[in-house]
């Protein structure tokens, strides 16, 4: 189990402290004052960025080798990674650039963020500051670390191209979003995955997951963010091996509403319903195709991240009220959301 210091430091976005840096670079020189940002976070980072060696059975009984990369979150061990990088293995091996390596055993899994939580055997590890993803802007600096193609400790830099773009995932016959994820034009090759993705102060705001684009190196790389969400569900992993979710059973995108609705809830957008699954729980509440979600259990809806937001494992069992627009008038339903499960449908 986790100390739960550790744990509050996770969940507060505090860390230990080590991402923090004082003084900035002479602005006299640019070429300098970039330079000296992407070193400073390489050195306070990059003892904290495990290279992960995984051996997964593959078809015909024959063994395969992988791998990635993980950021250290606690010193007793315990590493943040992909999911795909430990999918199909329970056990494997971290190394870090002091040339320490230690035996991993994965403690926990969610597919559906692509995010996992492994231990290692040793301690006295490098734990990295987790940031805050929200504060991103679209041109700001950042820097990927990894283990690209097996090269421990390597590092690249670019910019926030693009903020709020969503990657699709699947668990079993489960599919889902996630939202608000990172573009970055840093260069991610294979083995990448896992690594972290850190702002300017050296503090991780995503664990990098994708490469979109043709060949290795090519086109835009792809990060799970560091915020609230992922921070409960990282805290869940390491706690309880799994993380649960609430199951309403639709799909939907965000629509702007009527001026008159509109006027009257005091927002722009809401949820519009796509899609009600045959028997699920938005089907036995009374759901529609069209209908358009303003509220759920309280919480206003202006995106499916909203949604998929207060779908965690409090909801599961509990009626809940959701408020909606339908036919020009407000309606109010209830809906008492499932557990989701990978064969939930």
């Amino acid at each position: 189990m986790a100390d739960v210091r550790f744990i509050e430091a996770i969940l507060g976005g505090g860390g230990n402290g080590q991402g923090r840096t004082d003084g900035d670079p002479d602005d006299g020189e640019a070429l300098d004052a970039y330079s000296q940002v992407i070193t400073r976070v390489a050195a306070l980072l990059t003892p904290s960025v495990a290279n992960l060696r995984v051996t997964r059975r593959a078809w015909q009984g024959q063994d395969a080798d992988g791998g990635g990369s993980g950021v250290v979150i606690t010193p007793d061990g315990f590493i943040l990674t992909s999911a795909h990088v430990m999918a199909g293995t329970d056990r494997g091996s971290a190394s870090f650039v002091d040339g320490r390596e230690f035996g991993i055993d994965v403690v926990g899994t969610d597919p559906l963020s692509d995010l996992a939580v492994v231990r290692a055997t040793g301690s006295g590890l490098t734990p990295a500051t987790l940031g805050d993803a929200r504060r991103l802007k679209v041109g700001q600096l950042v820097v990927a670390i990894g283990n690209p193609l097996g090269f421990a400790g390597s590092v690249t830099a670019g910019v926030v191209s693009a903020v709020g773009r969503s990657l699709p995932t699947r668990a079993g016959s489960v599919s889902r979003v996630v939202e608000n994820v990172i573009q970055t034009d840093a260069a991610l090759h294979p083995g990448n995955s896992g690594g972290a993705l850190a702002d300017s102060a050296g503090r991780v705001v995503g664990i990098n997951t994708a490469v979109v684009g043709p060949g290795v190196g090519q086109g835009l790389g792809l990060a799970v963010p560091i915020n609230d969400a992922t921070r409960r569900i990282v805290v869940a992993l390491m706690t309880e091996g799994r993380f649960r979710r609430a199951y309403l059973g639709l799909a939907g995108g965000p629509r702007p509403l009527p001026p008159r609705v509109a006027r009257d809830v005091g927002r722009e957008a809401g949820v519009e319903v796509v899609q009600v699954v045959e028997g699920s729980p938005a089907a036995k509440g009374g759901l529609r195709p069209e209908d358009l979600i303003l509220e759920v259990d309280g919480v206003p809806m202006s995106g499916v991240d909203d949604l998929q937001r207060i779908m965690g494992s409090e909801a599961i069992g509990r009626t809940v009220a959701v408020r909606l627009f339908r036919d020009g008038r407000i309606i109010a339903l209830d809906v008492t959301p499932v557990e989701l499960t990978t064969t939930t449908r």
